[in-house]
């Protein structure tokens, strides 16, 4: 199990903790959702892209702030989506603490791996897209052991999402942890398959714990986090693969190999988890 995540002193304060930030920020402003509330700002939002050293100092200074850096993508074709029009519902959600991770993927699991009379696949061709487990739920997989430093590995991870993609600019969310940001942000790129981010949270403050799993970017529906403690096997990366399923089954039914063992070799000492949401 990885060390507990020290939470930050700031972020009782929320979003007004920015002005007294020890880093400069460039030009930006504050983005409400649509609920239209004055007092409950989504997240604040940089006009130009992001920088890898800025990540970085935001990163360091967020035990103090209480303010974690996200790097954020847009729709593509609508560069305004959906961080400047306010497309995030932060009054709209719950709190991830209310609920249990592992009971939220198998209910999930269990869904995705129902038979429906207008599927696309038969009985069976849905029951080897999660081969070896079919339609059970295998559980949790195990915790992997600790081999890099969380922050500065989610730091390396946010620096190769930039080189990637320059244009990506810079979000501030009063969040205690870092997968508690698209919570608080209301963050609604899951909404296909969930109406309340905090579920998906609640798997992430698990993640954390197992796998180092740092929250570094949010797209229109895409999420990117850093594992500083990915699967050195395939067997173990195979049970990963099962919770990636429930969290995220479009990563598995439109990858470009449908299947878990597939889907699994792509996740061994893979640095980098992302997911899309169709």
């Amino acid at each position: 199990m990885l060390p507990a995540v020290v939470m930050p002193s700031g972020a009782s304060r929320g979003l007004a903790a920015i002005s007294a930030l020890s880093v400069d920020l460039p030009a930006g402003r504050l983005v409400h959702g649509n609920e239209g509330s004055e007092d409950l700002p989504a997240l604040w939002v940089s006009e130009a892209p992001a920088t890898a050293q800025l990540w970085v100092d935001l990163r360091r200074a967020h035990r103090h702030s209480g303010l974690w850096p996200l790097l954020l993508d847009s729709l593509h074709g609508d560069d305004r989506r959906p961080w400047d029009d306010g497309e995030l519902w932060p009054a709209d959600v719950s709190r991830p603490s209310a609920f249990d991770p592992e009971e939220l993927l198998a209910r999930w699991w269990s869904q995705y791996t129902e038979t429906h009379g207008d599927d696309n696949l038969s009985a069976q061709e849905r029951v080897a897209v999660t081969a070896p487990f079919g339609r059970q739920w295998p559980g949790l997989a195990a915790a992997a052991a600790a081999r890099h430093d969380l922050g500065a590995y989610a730091d390396q991870c946010a620096a190769e999402l930039l080189a990637g993609n320059p244009r990506l600019r810079l979000g501030l969310v009063a969040a205690d942890r870092p997968c508690d940001a698209i919570t608080v942000a209301g963050w609604q790129g899951a909404v296909n398959y969930t109406n309340d981010t905090a579920e998906l949270s609640a798997v992430l403050r698990s993640w954390e714990t197992r796998f180092g799993a740092v929250v570094v970017g949010a797209g229109f529906a895409e999420l990117y986090l850093s594992i500083a403690a990915p699967p050195t096997t395939i067997d173990h990366a195979v049970s990963v693969a099962a919770e990636h399923f429930a969290f995220c089954p479009d990563n598995i039914w439109q990858g470009p190999s449908p299947g878990l063992t597939a889907y699994a070799e792509r996740l061994v000492d893979t640095p980098l988890w992302s997911f899309w949401w169709d």
